[in-house]
């Protein structure tokens, strides 16, 4: 039987190469007619292209017009092995075009991030390190001694999508009582999750930690400001592997001077990085990382993996049984 025509495309070879990894190469070769291409132009050249039944890509997949993305006539599916599709799905879907996103696989890596950070922060880690480098042990002690631990403990998380699911199942194996501000959360799904739904300030007034979760969206910019962090404990930790642009950061930093004993853990900024001299440079209870929560080294091949996977439910299931299909409701709310 003849091979459908297929194509691995990313305007960034390193991308591809990064994501797709060698045995996923010769997986789609061996179930696909496949070509690799490596700029837009060169896509919508291609020879056959009205023939071209899946498109498999990755970080570094460009937007398209309708009227460009018409001329895939044979188009089935967009499978990409990478989170957010906000870029460029809408035209695909419009037309009809199915697309896969592996979300799921890129938020693992997230969720465990967040989660090792949330327990660390339970337990003083942040504060106490800073001041032990400084060879004060003494005033690292009494940091550490403002904290519970996390036996018995509130968690605060914001956004209960995929990642902050993921993150509320690894913190299931451990005694901790989480609370969540979601506003597109349904009452029984919360109660199936074993969480508690609260307002955005109670999660702050209540919880030592918080962790940023939620979805980007126009919606939530801005979202988290002043009349949040005013209300964070003494030794409150804000968490954040969300996006910077949820975060008013002027705020943020008026609330870490007014009380050093709090800590904010940012992989994300807005602008990333942030602008020379800005605060968070400069105050001691700020802990930055450049975007490193995500998929990193071979864990990016995880989303290769579901994507290929992804493609093997639809093709033996004609689309009835996938799991992560991205449709136009779902964009209004997913990051």
């Amino acid at each position: 039987m003849r091979k459908k025509k297929a194509v691995l495309f990313s305007e960034s070879k390193y991308n591809i190469d990064r994501v797709w990894s060698p045995e996923s190469k010769n997986e789609l070769e061996t179930l696909f007619d496949l070509k690799t291409v490596y700029s837009k132009e060169d896509l919508l050249k291609l020879d056959g292209i009205e023939n071209l039944s899946y498109i498999f890509t990755t970080w570094g997949m460009p937007s398209f017009t309708r009227a460009e993305v018409k001329t895939f006539k044979s188009l089935e599916c967009v499978f990409y092995a990478a989170g957010s599709v906000q870029g460029f799905a809408r035209e695909f879907i419009s037309e009809g075009i199915h697309v896969f996103s592996a979300w799921a696989a890129n938020a693992v890596p997230v969720a465990e991030y967040a989660v090792s950070q949330i327990l660390l922060a339970n337990k003083g880690f942040f504060g106490s390190s800073v001041l032990a480098k400084k060879g004060d042990r003494e005033k690292a002690s009494e940091h550490f001694n403002m904290f519970r631990g996390n036996y018995g403990q509130k968690v605060g998380l914001l956004g209960a999508g995929m990642i902050g699911k993921l993150v509320i199942q690894m913190l299931s194996h451990y005694n901790l009582k989480i609370l969540v501000f979601d506003p597109f959360l349904p009452d029984d799904k919360a109660a199936e999750l074993g969480v508690e739904k609260v307002s955005l300030n109670e999660v702050f007034k209540e919880c030592v930690v918080v962790s940023n979760h939620l979805a980007n969206n126009p919606q939530t910019v801005g979202i988290i400001n002043y009349s949040q962090f005013s209300l964070m404990p003494d030794n409150g930790v804000f968490i954040n592997t969300g996006r910077g642009a949820q975060v008013v950061e002027e705020d943020l930093c008026r609330a870490l001077r007014e009380k050093p004993g709090r800590f904010a853990v940012l992989d994300v900024t807005w602008p990333e990085p942030p602008v020379k001299g800005h605060e968070f440079y400069s105050l001691d209870n700020v802990i930055l990382t450049p975007h490193i929560a995500g998929s990193s080294g071979d864990e990016t091949h995880r989303m290769a993996e579901y994507m290929l996977q992804e493609y093997k439910l639809y093709s033996e299931s004609q689309g009835h049984k996938t799991r992560y299909e991205v449709t136009e409701k779902m964009l209004e709310t997913m990051a």
